[in-house]
Parts: C-alpha cells; structure tokens; sequence
C-alpha cells in the first residue's frame, strides 16, 4: 500500500514544501519574532520531520522528539487569528508551489488548514454574524 508520504513525493516533497515555507517565514513581520534562534534551518527540519512521519514517512521525529504534543509545544507562543492566517497564507503560497495533483492537494491542505487553527491560543475572532450565543449568562 502507497503511503501519503510517497504519494505526495516522499522526502524531496516535504523538504521542497518546508524550505518554501520558511522562505515566507523569514521575511513576515508577524511570524519571524516567533522563531528565537537566528537561523530558521532547525525550525524548518523540525516540521519538516513530522510533516513526514505523520503522512506515513520516516519516523524521525518521534525518535528524537517524542510524542509531538504540537499544542504544548507552541503554548509559549502568542498565537491570535493574525498570526494564524498569516501562518495560513504563507503556507498556502508554500503548497501551492509544489503543484500536486487537486485531490493531494486538497488532502493535505485540510490537515494543514485545520492544525493552524488548532494551534491558535488567542481567541480573538469575533463570531460569524448569525451564529449562536454561546456566552454563559449570569
């Protein structure tokens, strides 16, 4: 059975996809200040490594890292809906570049999608027009 992790391209994908990512990284205002050490070289093998263990690829990560426990390991971090989509977009870019059939694409963009938005721990959106009062009442 074909893993994601060679359907996608295996290793040349992810490192293609990461470096592209890191690339828009070093050059945004808002998520560069995140990153503490001056080179982004560590950063980028680090999710590059569990972007590839999770699709089925080498377990690397696991085995230097651990559980990836992504929640716990961006705590420190002031995450906020700007931050969040600028995360969004300069991945979008990212992927975009790598030009992958639209059903792997679409595949790997929801997971994407879906881990900025979990990763997110300021909630500062304000809610759909429409959408249900959930605010405890007193």
């Amino acid at each position: 059975m074909t893993t994601h992790y060679e359907k996608f391209g295996g290793s040349a994908f992810f490192t293609s996809l990461t470096a592209a990512f890191y690339q828009r990284v070093a050059a945004d205002d808002v998520l560069r200040p995140m990153y503490p050490d001056a080179d982004l070289a560590e950063a980028e093998r680090r999710l590059r490594m569990f972007l590839e263990q999770y699709w089925g690829g080498p377990t690397t990560y696991g085995e230097e890292r651990g559980h990836p426990r992504l929640r716990m390991r961006h705590h420190s971090f002031a995450i906020d809906s700007i931050a969040r989509d600028r995360w969004i977009e300069a991945m979008r870019a990212a992927l975009t570049e790598q030009d992958l059939p639209p059903d792997d694409d679409m595949e790997l963009w929801r997971y994407l999608l879906g881990s900025a938005y979990a990763m997110q721990n300021i909630m500062d959106d304000a809610p759909p027009e429409g959408a249900i009062d959930v605010t405890p009442s007193n």
